[in-house]
């Protein structure tokens, strides 16, 4: 059974017709072209499909593409602003924190939310933020170094 929905993706209003039974992530990826979301555990435990939803992290692997109708959708894709990394993506370069880089995308939408909230946050306030995203590469030392360096920055969005 399929269902035409309407999201705003990266900032771009879509309608698309989907599968009742599909998930964000597969939608976002396969109907829409956008690999960067990662598939990961596929059971919303490890944080490779986070986007945001609304402004808020939400793994798109266990969420229901019709369940998103209506709302917006951030993927990595629609971080960077015309053509130009955003400041998240550069400081993650600098640092190294994208190693293999599968779990980046997640940890840089989360990353993105936190300071969205709270630009100046301390180090506990970091590691609770990414809590939900699993990085096999960097042991979060260089993924908490990044963020660290962006708290308190006044133009990070």
């Amino acid at each position: 059974m399929k269902k035409v929905i309407k999201l705003t993706v990266n900032g771009m209003e879509k309608e698309l017709l989907v599968d009742v039974h599909s998930t964000l992530l597969d939608v976002l990826r396969e109907d829409l072209g956008l690999k960067g979301t990662k598939k990961g555990c596929n059971q919303g435990e490890c944080g490779a499909c986070t986007v945001l939803i609304d402004g808020n992290p939400v793994p798109s692997c266990s969420l229901l593409a019709v369940k998103a109708d209506g709302k917006d959708v951030l993927t990595i894709e629609g971080v960077a602003e015309a053509g130009k990394l955003h400041a998240i993506q550069e400081v993650f370069n600098e640092k190294g924190a994208i190693q293999c880089g599968f779990c980046t995308p997640g940890m840089i939408l989360v990353t993105k939310k936190l300071l969205d909230d709270n630009p100046n946050p301390d180090e506990q306030e970091i590691k609770e933020a990414i809590a939900g995203n699993i990085c096999r590469c960097t042991g979060y030392a260089q993924i908490i170094e990044a963020i660290m360096a962006l708290a308190g920055r006044k133009q990070v969005r």
